[in-house]
């Protein structure tokens, strides 16, 4: 027989395999690979900020005073100094020791995921809350509970109710994937008392939390309760992803575990990335970078918030006035299906990502999330009024049937 007449392989995938998801998000982006298409679909840092002279520079001192270490297998604890600086970095007492550095904060999810959770088990999210970490828990087969919450935080007594038994809450404090919204000083003290109240731990995501635009947002959860929280963190949004580094930092009772998995997963994140991080952090470096990132993103939401007042005054259209990030939330018209409206947007030139992708329960079909961060004034305001052209349209043929 004949390689090519060979009869094909009947694969048996693994229960948990069934439970994989393709990202919403990467089947847009694709999308937005076409000419001519203005996307605020993407989390996708502007490339304008990657400090590209600094990378040069670290590139050819790592290579230059520590080659062979930097291009050799390495802990899988992360190097050492790169270690200390996140440590140092934190707004709360933290031991090197309990730090991490994992292959982008979404590996820290994973790690999350394979280490907390059963098939069965409880997990509680916000509503809405970020799509890649339902994808990193969705293969370990949890049962995810949506808490209620607002503009003023978590519904705590909703909270309170879905509690019982969970193995912890995921919560994005800062500026959160997809809305934009912050928790309040009260919010974040309240939700740590209770939590303590019910023995439930927290798992707290802050890609963005450097991304303020005013004033810093209020302290971590973590460093209310640094023992019932997990800390996950990004060098992604203020250096550049494309490195894929990101860090843990978690209580010494569960770090070996975490260890353990990733070590499973990767062995360890690149240790030549992880050098040329370490010594562009050196000598202060962020505090002088990140604030050119801050003005630029606070630029651009203010064009996109000019933009959507111009062209949808006359729409009932909301969206929010976030305080930081990469993100704000629109809710559509009554009757405006967003996954209805994305082929119809295309079709005039502009993407985002419909919300109902963010939710875990009960999806809002009405809501959209818009990133302001890697379009130009100019495709801003192009892509909004084509965004309105689109809702109207839409409000046209619904009014018509």
């Amino acid at each position: 027989m004949k390689l090519n007449d060979l009869p094909p392989m009947s694969w048996v995938l693994a229960r948990r395999a069934e439970k994989m998801n393709p990202s919403v998000i990467r089947e847009i982006l694709k999308v937005t690979e076409r000419p001519g298409i203005i996307s605020f679909a993407g989390g996708l840092p502007s490339p304008s900020t990657f400090p590209i002279g600094a990378f040069q520079a670290a590139c050819e001192k790592v290579l230059r005073d520590d080659g062979r270490a930097a291009l050799q297998y390495a802990a899988s604890e992360g190097y050492g100094p790169l270690r200390e600086q996140v440590a140092a970095m934190l707004p709360w007492p933290v031991d090197p020791a309990q730090v991490l550095i994992t292959t982008g904060s979404q590996q820290g999810l994973d790690l999350v995921a394979k280490v907390l959770i059963d098939a069965g088990s409880r997990i509680l999210v916000e509503t809405p809350t970020y799509l890649g970490a339902l994808q990193a828990f969705s293969p370990m087969e949890p049962d995810v509970q949506s808490v209620a919450n607002d503009d003023q935080g978590i519904d705590l007594a909703d909270l309170a109710s879905k509690a019982a038994g969970a193995r912890f809450l995921y919560v994005l404090p800062n500026f959160q994937n997809p809305t934009g919204r912050t928790l309040s000083e009260a919010s974040r003290r309240a939700l740590s008392l209770l939590a303590v109240q019910l023995n439930l731990p927290i798992v707290e995501d802050n890609p963005y939390g450097d991304l303020w635009f005013d004033a810093p947002p209020p302290a971590p959860l973590s460093a209310r309760n640094p023992q019932g929280c997990i800390y996950l963190g990004s060098f992604s949004k203020v250096l550049a992803p494309g490195l894929r580094l990101g860090f843990m930092i978690a209580p010494e009772s569960l770090y070996p575990k975490f260890l353990q998995a990733k070590q499973a997963a990767d062995l360890h994140s690149p240790s030549f990335n992880q050098r040329m991080i370490s010594e562009v952090m050196k000598d202060g470096f962020l505090n002088a970078h990140v604030p050119t990132i801050r003005a630029l993103y606070k630029a651009q939401r203010d064009v996109m918030l000019t933009a959507l007042e111009r062209e949808m005054s006359d729409l009932d259209v909301r969206w929010n006035k976030p305080d930081g990030g990469m993100f704000l939330w629109v809710r559509l018209p009554q009757g405006v299906d967003a996954i209805e409206l994305l082929p119809k947007a295309v079709d005039m030139g502009v993407a985002f990502v419909p919300g109902a992708a963010f939710h875990a329960q009960d999806p809002d079909h009405r809501s959209m999330r818009l990133s302001f961060v890697t379009a130009s004034e100019d495709q801003i305001y192009t892509g909004i009024r084509a965004l309105a052209c689109a809702i109207r349209e839409q409000l046209g043929t619904r009014q018509s049937i």
